[in-house]
Parts: structure tokens; C-alpha cells; sequence
């Protein structure tokens, strides 16, 4: 009998994931941005997750959506934040602001992360 044998993958969709909010974390701290939170979920099934929640100088909580693509096919990484995605998105922002006293100013904003490519887009959608 013939033993296969299996390799594991250089790295994983998560830790690949988790690199890309690393970096997208590091290029808005020094933007000076401040990490309040990251990979926010909200509790029970369907709920949802926000990458990371930052303060801005101005005292805006800023909810970051982190989308990483290999290359820009099929509109890439940006246009894979669709409205379903963006309405989950400020739903669990919702859910995040009902443990705070006050409600800051806030907004939404996404870095998008092709190859080697960094983009951020400040107030990438609304709340509606």
C-alpha cells in the first residue's frame, strides 16, 4: 500500500487574512489612527464582523472593512464589499455603539489589499 503524502499549504486563508489586517492596521496607525477593537463580532449565529475599529484624530470612530485580493479580477477587492455585506457591516457597528454612553461621529471606511497594492478609502459607504 502506497502512502500519500500531503502538504500543508504555505499558509492558510485565515493567517493570510490576518496579515492583511496587520498591514491595513499598521498603515492607519500611522495615519494616526488609534486601535479601539479588532474583529468585532456580534454574538449567535449570522451575525457579523468588523476588522477593525479605530478612533481618528477628530474622535470619529472609523469601522474598517479589510479586503485582500491576489489580482483585480472580477472588480476586485474593493467591489467585493457589496450592499448585503455593507448592510451586515453597519448592523454590527449598531450592535457596537449600544455599549458606548454616547455615540460619537462615525463612518465606515475599507482597505483594499491587491498583491503588493495598499488602497484606503475614508468614508467608503454610508450607514443606510
Amino acid at each position: 500500500m502506497q502512502k500519500l503524502k500531503i502538504e500543508a499549504s504555505s499558509s492558510t486563508t485565515k493567517q493570510k487574512g490576518d496579515a492583511a489586517e496587520d498591514r491595513a492596521l499598521q498603515h492607519l496607525q500611522a495615519q494616526g489612527l488609534q486601535l479601539v477593537q479588532r474583529n468585532y463580532r456580534t454574538p449567535g449565529r449570522g451575525g457579523g464582523e468588523i476588522d477593525l475599529i479605530l478612533r481618528d484624530a477628530d474622535g470619529t470612530l472609523v469601522f474598517v472593512e479589510v479586503r485582500q485580493r491576489s489580482a483585480r479580477d472580477y472588480g476586485g477587492a474593493l467591489s467585493s464589499i457589496t450592499p448585503v455585506k455593507q448592510r451586515r457591516i453597519v448592523f454590527t457597528a449598531r450592535h457596537f455603539l449600544l455599549k458606548l454612553r454616547q455615540e460619537p461621529p462615525c463612518r465606515f471606511d475599507v482597505v483594499a489589499l491587491e498583491g503588493e497594492k495598499l488602497e484606503w478609502y475614508p468614508a467608503a459607504f454610508d450607514a443606510q
